[in-house]
């Protein structure tokens, strides 16, 4: 996958780094699609209720990048498809690499 393209979908801020997710909740499971556009594509079994989609979220990108829950957090977009996730604890680099990975899955 070609980092130019990846370079799209995250943004360096002084509080971490943002990433711009697409969500589809209510799937068979919970994944990384890939890219669309300028987000990275995700599915959540979670049903888009109560904050649980905002919740499987935040657990698979805590998983994906090795970073603890408390460290991914919705910042923007809470009650839509469209969303901004903030990640502290990872660095460009990491987050780079752990892109490439999932996206050319």
């Amino acid at each position: 996958m070609s980092e130019t393209k990846i370079n799209f979908i995250y943004q360096i801020q002084p509080d971490g780094i943002r990433l711009r997710i697409k969500a589809i909740p209510n799937a068979s499971r919970s994944r990384v699609m890939g890219l669309l556009g300028d987000r990275l594509k995700m599915t959540v079994a979670s049903p888009p209720e109560a904050g649980k989609a905002n919740k499987a979220i935040c657990k698979l990108l805590a998983k994906i990048f090795g970073l603890s829950a408390r460290d991914v957090t919705v910042v923007a977009g809470m009650t839509c498809p469209l969303k901004t996730v903030r990640l502290t604890g990872i660095d460009e680099r990491a987050l780079v690499a752990c892109l490439e990975t999932w996206v050319s899955r």
